[in-house]
């Protein structure tokens, strides 16, 4: 099978398209193997071939953590047959022909749902659900402000918080990804640069209470100062590069609260609900999805052959809308 493998950590140019064996049911016989149609790129994606990600996985492996296709096989007792048309989360192996995925991170697709959308819902969407709905208790009728809405994790924050009838701000970092924004259900679309100014204006001066934050960086601080009385702001990454730091007495003036959000550590932890949590999430998704309420915003679908730019798209901020690549 063709794949694309890390061979060294010098970032998206160290991936490399290469012949493997296929994958065998026999290696692992507790695991569904997948025929990949698409498989999503995310930004952690990025982190694992620099070796800058929490698992650092040994060398030479095979990246991607989220696939749509179909099952070539599967365990008795797994929920899924051959031939059924599946979502997936195997954290590794996903840039390559065939995977192998633990049955509870195996996921029904509708009829209506495409492979390319598949691919693009269980980090992202997962992770969004997990933040706005374990995290940050959304609740209906609040204002969410989305940072990166334009990327992976902001378009979904955005099309979950509007499905669960949020009000919703995006921030972008330029003009021409506005219309992806709106695309993914943004009420609002505001620049980066001054963002805090226009939070005030929108908002009447009183803010947001949810903040959803994949980026990080500067922005930080105006972002706690964009909160509402008791606001809370979502930590998701840091696709800026920098980590900020609290001042907590900021904190204390508003009631406001940063709220760590580790999708991965949550249902992974020993003490954490383990995978089951996953099917969970998806059951719950899933009316979402068949209803057409949630409908990632595809950016490019490339051949497995470009991985190294697709990559490199996303590593810098390039991106517009989910980014997948066909093996």
């Amino acid at each position: 099978m063709r794949a694309a493998q890390v061979t060294r950590l010098d970032g998206p140019s160290s991936v490399e398209v290469v012949d493997l064996p296929d994958v065998d049911p026999g290696a692992d016989p507790t695991k569904v193997v997948i025929e990949v149609a698409a498989a999503g790129i995310c930004f952690p994606d990025v982190l694992l071939t620099r070796g800058q990600y929490q698992v650092t996985p040994d060398l030479p492996f095979v990246p991607g953590s989220e696939v749509a296709g179909r099952v070539r096989w599967a365990p008795a007792g797994s929920g899924v047959e051959e031939g059924d048309r599946v979502a997936a989360f195997p954290f590794l192996g996903g840039f390559a022909e065939l995977v192998a995925a633990d049955p509870a991170a195996v996921f029904a697709l509708p009829d209506s749902t495409t492979y390319e959308q598949g691919a693009a819902l269980p980090m992202n969407y997962l992770t969004c659900h997990f933040a706005l709905r374990e995290r940050g208790r959304l609740t209906a009728g609040e204002t969410v402000l989305v940072h990166g809405a334009a990327g992976g994790i902001g378009t979904a924050a955005l099309q979950l918080a509007r499905a669960w009838g949020a009000r919703t701000i995006a921030v972008v970092s330029s003009a021409d990804r506005e219309d992806v924004a709106r695309r993914a259900g943004a009420d609002e679309v505001v620049l980066a640069d001054g963002f805090r100014g226009a939070v005030a204006d929108l908002t009447g001066g009183r803010g947001v209470d949810l903040v959803v934050d994949p980026v990080g960086g500067d922005r930080f601080t105006d972002s706690l100062r964009s909160l509402a009385p008791g606001g809370r702001l979502l930590v998701i990454g840091f696709t800026a590069g920098s980590i900020p730091e609290v001042k907590v007495n900021r904190l204390l003036l508003t009631n406001a609260s940063v709220v760590g959000v580790g999708w991965g550590a949550w249902w992974t932890h020993p003490g954490g609900p383990g995978a089951a949590f996953l099917r969970q999430q998806w059951h719950d998704l899933l009316p979402l999805l068949e209803a057409g309420r949630i409908d990632p915003v595809i950016g490019e679908v490339r051949d497995l052959a470009e991985v190294a730019d697709a990559l490199a798209a996303v590593d810098e901020r390039r991106a517009l809308g989910k980014v997948l690549l066909a093996p």
